[in-house]
């Protein structure tokens, strides 16, 4: 398994891209505005895309990427979410106000796209690659993902704040090797964190003390214009590990 970032900012601007991952040449783990790097044939093949929630910056993408390539594949696009991120996107995006419904284009028995529901706990095996979602707690409902080689594995929180329960599971997981979590804010605008449900660097901090694992960890989702410090803030409170900063075409090998 090869997991190539395509996106990992809280924003946009210049070369930066929101949250969405490449697994291997045919899976996304969200599809924000990073997916707009990959070429026509690439998003061609992306047979499957798992959502963690149903914020644009993490599904900006879905809607312009079945209408680029649908005509291109001879299998519909299958969208991966729970069923109340499901609901979110068929009841405001796929609505024919917003987007049309390509679950009945060309037409509801050959369409572009489908929807899978999942259970968090529950892997989707895919050619011998295990994908489970993991709890999350966010503004919206929203899970991680837990992806697995059998070999070794990679843990996404998602968007997501303080919560007990993801670590639970995450520390369950004998095989992990990196663990990508988010950081939103700086500590100035921690108010705002707790409001939105992200962390920031000071939260973070209190969280990775639930980390029993020992794996690399990187930051993603952090916010234009403070990267530098949230990242600075994120050295200065956590001890013990040294978080990195996830970067654009950045690979992990699993």
């Amino acid at each position: 398994m090869k997991l190539r970032i395509l996106g990992c900012s809280g924003g946009i601007g210049g070369n930066l891209r929101t949250t969405s991952f490449l697994l291997d040449q045919d899976v996304l783990i969200d599809a924000g505005t990073g997916a707009g790097e990959l070429s026509l044939t690439e998003l061609s093949m992306i047979d499957h895309v798992f959502v963690t929630h149903s914020h644009l910056d993490h599904i900006a993408c879905i809607p312009f990427m079945v209408d680029s390539v649908g005509f291109m594949r001879d299998r519909p696009l299958t969208v991966y979410a729970t069923e109340e991120t499901l609901d979110i996107l068929k009841q405001h995006i796929f609505n024919w106000k917003i987007w049309p419904d390509f679950t009945r284009i060309p037409n509801a028995k050959n369409p572009f796209m489908r929807y899978q529901s999942i259970e968090l706990g529950e892997a989707v095996v895919l050619n011998g690659r295990r994908i489970t979602a993991i709890p999350a707690d966010h503004v919206v409902p929203a899970v991680g993902y837990h992806l697995d080689s059998g070999k070794t594995s990679l843990v996404f929180s998602g968007d997501t704040t303080i919560h007990d329960a993801s670590w639970e599971v995450i520390n369950k997981i004998q095989n992990l090797r990196y663990l990508i979590i988010e950081t939103a804010f700086s500590n100035s605008e921690k108010e705002l964190a707790i409001v939105s449900k992200h962390l920031c660097p000071s939260m973070l901090a209190e969280e990775l003390k639930k980390f029993q694992r020992d794996a690399e960890v990187f930051i993603t989702h952090l916010k234009p214009g403070e990267v530098e410090l949230t990242m600075q803030e994120i050295e200065n409170s956590v001890h013990g590990r040294c978080p990195t900063m996830l970067l654009n075409n950045q690979v992990f090998e699993l």
